[in-house]
């Protein structure tokens, strides 16, 4: 098997526009989550979100224009996957095309809500909507590029057309696992020789009324309106839900040989990935943590490494009742008396949750962790729950030396998923 190594790494956060912005952010312990403006949110029972400030395609891209009418999911890959590309060094030319690839993990997009419903008052007779009415107007009044951006695999075409990456070409959407199963499968292509270079990472938005209402009617988010930055408290026992966020983190998979030959900064080496479902139900996790347990297992038999290897764990860490008792619990299964010694965080707890995205984000932190030598906090984590008894970095970051660390990305659907990444040596 070759070996698969990360020369380059782009995102856009709630925390900052780019990965040194947010790395800092999430060093300081600073939330991310206010108040929603993106849409009109005063009638819902959440009206606070981790949303994207002062993002311009232009920074990123030269001809950003073309994808002015292009949805959130795009243009955050767009700026995320150039960022990557730019760290990497990966000029046009350097890679086969047809060796080049791009993975992503990436949600659906937002209609164009406020034209829909109003499509559907001024076709509605005696309560029920004219179709033939409603066909009619649509076709002229609806916007056929944003209607296309709904579907998620649109940015991982964009990205390829921008990269000129002719490679495979695929979008994984499994929930809150997707970006973090992109990059395992990107990982396993490269291995098995099917591309050298892979672009891979999620990017998600669902920072619209569909989207909060869908997360809403699960109970799902927290409701601390009041306190923004104090709503979203991973492992704490007065959590009441997670913070929806935005975002998209991108990192460019290389076969080592193939960066070596032309010199790549390696920023570290993927060697561990366990993908399992539960097989349970859809929206809560196996009360046994078996899914996640047979996950990370999987993940530390392929990477060869023991319990005791693991210097830092990026959990999923979530913020709900169930996800933080079960994942604790899946952790103390695997690692056994290590997990009470191996330090744990939750960013989630600064950035919120970016669904789709929220893995490769996270991966990222993992690489900047073992860079550094520092490891970010969980913040809010005031009131310890009982059942939540390992050490989560509460509160402020920690220095101390990393050379393997392991990130958790558990989906609504039962997916979990768990990387391994070290060093490089």
């Amino acid at each position: 098997m070759r070996r698969v190594v990360v020369t380059g790494m782009g995102m856009v956060t709630p925390l900052g526009r780019d990965v040194e912005s947010t790395w800092e952010a999430l060093l300081e312990g600073e939330s991310g989550v206010g108040p929603i403006t993106l849409f009109d949110s005063r009638t819902f029972p959440t009206r606070i979100a981790a949303e994207v400030k002062n993002f311009r395609l232009g920074d990123y891209l030269d001809d950003a224009d073309r994808f002015a009418e292009h949805s959130r999911n795009t243009v955050f890959a767009l700026a995320a996957g150039t960022m990557a590309i730019e760290d990497a060094g990966l000029e046009r030319g350097a890679v086969d095309p047809r060796r080049f690839g791009v993975y992503l993990g990436s949600g659906e997009g937002q209609h164009d809500f406020k034209r829909f419903v109003n499509l559907i008052r001024e076709t509605t007779r005696d309560n029920r909507v004219d179709t033939a009415e409603f066909t009619r107007l649509g076709t002229r009044e609806l916007h056929a590029v944003r209607e296309a951006e709904q579907e998620p695999g649109t940015p991982s075409a964009h990205l390829a057309s921008v990269l000129g990456a002719q490679g495979p070409n695929c979008n994984c959407l499994t929930a809150c696992a997707a970006s973090s199963q992109a990059i395992g499968e990107a990982f396993e292509m490269i291995r098995r020789g099917s591309a050298d270079v892979i672009v891979s990472g999620g990017t998600h938005s669902m920072i619209h009324p569909f989207g909060v209402t869908g997360f809403i009617l699960l109970t799902a988010l927290s409701t601390r309106n009041d306190e923004p930055e104090r709503a979203s408290r991973p492992f704490d026992r007065d959590r009441d839900g997670f913070i929806l966020g935005e975002g998209a983190g991108m990192l460019v998979l290389e076969e080592l040989d193939h960066a070596l030959r032309r010199g790549a900064r390696i920023h570290g080496e993927i060697t561990g990935y366990g993908s399992t479902a539960d097989a349970f139900r859809i929206t809560d996790s196996h009360d046994e943590g078996r899914g996640a347990i047979a996950c990370m297992k999987e993940a530390f038999h392929e990477a060869r490494l023991g319990p005791g290897d693991i210097d830092y764990i990026n959990a999923h860490g979530t913020s709900t009742k169930v996800n933080d008792q079960v994942e604790t619990l899946a952790i103390k299964r695997v690692l056994g008396e290590s997990a009470y010694t191996t330090p744990i965080s939750s960013t989630k707890s600064m950035m919120g949750h970016l669904i789709a995205a929220a893995g490769s984000v996270e991966a990222i932190v993992c690489l900047l962790a073992i860079r550094d030598g520092v490891m970010p906090p969980t913040i809010n984590l005031e009131n310890p729950d009982a059942d939540c008894d390992l050490d989560y970095i509460p509160g402020a970051a920690r220095a101390g030396k990393v050379d393997v660390a392991l990130s958790n990305s558990f989906g609504f659907g039962g997916q979990n998923i768990t990387l391994i990444l070290k060093r490089y040596t």
